[in-house]
C-alpha cells in the first residue's frame, strides 16, 4: 500500500468512526487484514487514525481560527484536516510539506478545487504559525477538555466525582499509549516457557503483576507471533485479568459468565479451573457467544459452553441456585479504555451512564437468585464512573439483604493492590494512571 493510500484509508476509517459511530478497533483490525498490511504500514495507519481520535479536540482548536463556517464543511473534509494537522503537529518523521501536498492532491480527487485550496490554506496557516497556546483560555476545565480531547461534560463530571487532581491524571493519561498486555494460556504452557520462545523471536516480555499469568510486551509485535495465532497467549490488559484472579475458584466449580463476549475473561475463569467444572457463557448477541466459542476452540478449553441470551432471563433457562461462582461484567459507559477506545468518548453522553445504570441494576437482581448460597458473585466493568460502579452495588446491596461485599476479596489482591487508594468499602476502583492499565472496577459479593 504506497502513502497515499494509507492515508486515503485512515481517511475513509475515521469518517466512518467520526460519522456513523463506527467502532475503531473493529474497523482498524478489519482494513489491516483486508489489505494485509505490512508491520510498518499497519503501526502507522493505527497512528493516524487513533491519534487522530486521541487528540480531535485539540486539533479542532488549532483549525477554528482559519475556517469561517465549519459547520458548512463535508465531514470527510474536517476529516482529512483533523488527520493532517495531527501529522504535522505529532508525527516529527513525516515531513509537513509532504502531509500538505498528499491531503490537496486527496481533497482534489475526492472533491473539487475550492474543497483543495481550502485544505490547502488551511494546513500551510497551521504550519506558518505554529501551535495555537491554550494560555488564553480563562476556564480551567475548558483548558483541560481542549487540552487532553475530552468533552467538557465529561471533564466537569470527573472533577465532581474526583477533584482536578485526579481528573487532570485520568484526562493525560488517556492521551499515552496504552502497554500491549497477554495472558498464557499455562494449561498448554508455563509463562516463563512462554516469555522464552517470544524473547528468541525478538518479542520482549515482562511478567505481570496483576496475575499469575500475565505478561507485559514492551518490545516486538505480538499479534504475528505464533504463540498468539495458535492460542498459547491471549491479549488482555492487565486489569481486566484481575476478574478471573478475584472469583475465588476451584476446579468443578459451575460458572456462569452472564456478559461473556468476547471471552477474554471467560476463557480465563477456564483456565483457573484447570478446565475441570463447566462454565457457561452467555451474549446478548448470537454472533459475539460464537467469538466466545471460537476463543475456547483457539485455547482448547472444553469447559466453556457459550450460547446466545439476554442475561436479564436467565431465570428462564436456569434453576435458582445453579452456580458457585458467577461473573458480571457488566455493559458500561467504557470510560476507563479511552486509551485504546478513544472515539468513545466523542459518541457517549452523560445521559448514557444513567440509562446503562438500569441496565446494570437489572442484571444484578436476575442474576442473584442463580447464585448458590455461600457463592460468590463478581461485579466488574471497564468504567472509572462511581454511578455505575461503587453506585450499582450500594443500590444492589440495599435491595439485597441476602448478599454483602466479600470483605476478604481484598486478600486475593496482589500484593501491591492490597492498600491501594481504590479500594472501598465496596469494591476496588482502578484508574489509567495509577498502574498504567485500563481504568477498571470489580468487586466480589457473596450470598450469606
Amino acid at each position: 500500500m504506497t502513502k497515499y493510500q494509507l492515508r486515503e484509508s485512515a481517511l475513509e476509517l475515521l469518517t466512518r468512526i467520526g460519522e456513523q459511530g463506527g467502532y475503531s478497533h473493529v474497523l482498524l483490525d478489519q482494513e489491516m487484514r483486508k489489505h494485509r498490511l505490512s508491520q510498518k504500514d499497519g503501526a502507522l495507519l493505527t497512528e493516524i487514525v487513533y491519534g487522530t481520535l486521541q487528540n480531535k479536540l485539540k486539533i479542532d482548536y488549532q483549525i477554528h481560527p482559519y475556517i469561517t463556517n465549519q459547520k458548512k464543511l463535508k465531514p470527510w473534509v474536517k476529516w482529512l484536516l483533523y488527520m493532517s494537522v495531527y501529522q504535522m503537529l505529532y508525527l516529527e518523521r513525516v515531513p509537513d510539506h509532504a502531509v500538505i501536498h498528499e491531503s490537496v492532491e486527496i481533497s482534489k480527487r475526492k472533491g473539487h478545487k475550492g474543497i483543495s485550496s481550502l485544505v490547502n490554506g488551511v494546513l500551510r496557516n497551521v504550519q506558518r504559525n505554529g501551535v495555537k497556546d491554550t494560555e488564553a483560555i480563562t476556564d480551567p476545565l475548558e483548558k483541560l477538555s481542549i487540552e487532553t480531547s475530552h468533552p467538557v461534560w465529561l471533564v466537569k463530571r470527573w472533577v465532581r466525582l474526583y477533584g482536578m487532581d485526579l481528573t487532570r491524571g485520568i484526562c493525560f493519561q488517556n492521551l499515552k499509549h496504552l502497554p500491549m498486555s497477554v495472558r498464557v494460556q499455562t494449561l498448554r504452557i508455563s509463562r516463563s516457557e512462554a516469555a522464552t520462545e517470544l524473547k528468541s523471536r525478538g518479542i520482549v516480555a515482562e511478567e505481570s503483576l496483576f496475575s499469575s499469568q500475565g505478561l507485559l510486551i514492551t518490545e516486538g509485535r505480538i499479534l504475528n507471533d505464533p504463540l498468539f495465532k495458535k492460542g498459547l497467549v491471549t491479549v488482555q490488559d492487565q486489569s481486566s485479568m484481575l476478574a478471573a484472579e478475584m472469583m475465588d475458584l476451584t476446579p468443578g466449580d459451575a460458572v456462569l459468565d452472564a456478559c461473556s463476549a468476547p471471552g477474554g475473561k471467560t476463557t480465563h475463569i477456564a483456565e483457573k479451573l484447570s478446565d475441570r467444572g463447566e462454565v457457561t457463557a452467555y451474549d446478548l448477541h448470537k454472533k459475539k457467544a460464537n467469538l466466545v466459542k471460537e476463543k475456547a476452540e483457539l485455547l482448547q478449553l472444553s469447559s466453556i459452553k457459550a450460547d446466545q441470551a439476554d442475561s436479564r432471563k436467565l431465570g428462564q433457562v436456569h434453576q435458582e441456585e445453579s452456580f458457585d461462582r458467577i461473573l458480571l461484567d457488566a455493559p458500561c459507559s467504557g470510560l476507563g479504555v479511552l486509551r485504546g477506545k478513544p472515539d468513545i468518548k466523542y459518541h457517549k453522553k452523560e445521559q448514557d451512564i444513567y440509562d446503562l445504570r438500569t441496565i446494570q441494576d437489572s442484571l444484578l437482581v436476575s442474576l442473584a437468585p442463580l447464585l448458590k448460597k455461600g457463592g460468590k458473585l463478581v461485579y466488574s466493568t471497564c468504567t472509572v464512573d462511581q454511578h455505575e460502579n461503587e453506585g450499582a452495588v450500594k443500590e444492589f446491596l440495599n435491595q439485597n439483604k441476602d448478599f454483602t461485599v466479600d470483605s476478604s476479596f481484598v486478600e486475593d489482591l496482589p500484593d501491591f493492590l492490597k492498600d491501594s487508594t481504590g479500594i472501598s468499602e465496596y469494591g476496588l476502583q482502578l484508574f489509567p494512571q495509577q498502574w498504567d492499565t485500563d481504568g477498571f472496577f470489580l468487586t466480589r459479593l457473596v450470598k450469606r
